[in-house]
């Protein structure tokens, strides 16, 4: 079941585009001043979150689910993939809380501290890549 395969990379890439982007926004949000600017950030986080990052995580675990049902796949190297997958799903709810932040004004970071937390999907996207291709476990 190769299309099942194809949807799953087709929304991980999906989530990933949400996950690498709003953290983006973050930082353009923390260093704003202007209620122009603020309202601007706000509509953008909302839509990017609501309408393409949370449904990409929703169908990535889906579809990753079904190819686990379909394949029986099994390892070390699985489970390592489903934490760093967990991982993944509490930094998606972490972007939730900061989102709420700023719609409330009671945002505590700098642009500094969202810099580097966009990183965080970057380091468990190149493992992840890694422990599926390679199945080095």
């Amino acid at each position: 079941m190769l299309w099942l395969k194809a949807f799953h990379i087709i929304f991980m890439v999906t989530w990933f585009a949400g996950l690498f982007y709003l953290p983006r926004l973050f930082v353009y949000h923390a260093m704003s001043s202007d209620k122009i600017s603020h309202d601007r950030f706000l509509v953008m986080e909302k839509k990017l979150f609501y309408g393409i990052m949370t449904p990409g995580g929703l169908l990535t675990v889906i579809f990753g689910v079904w190819l686990w049902l379909d394949y029986n796949f099994f390892g070390f190297w699985l489970n390592v993939k489903i934490f760093m997958v967990l991982l993944l799903v509490v930094y998606h709810v972490i972007c939730f809380k900061f989102l709420i932040d700023f719609k409330k004004n009671k945002n505590k970071h700098s642009h500094v501290f969202y810099r580097w937390f966009n990183e965080i999907p970057v380091i468990l996207l190149i493992a992840i890549v890694f422990l599926v291709e390679l199945k080095p476990l």
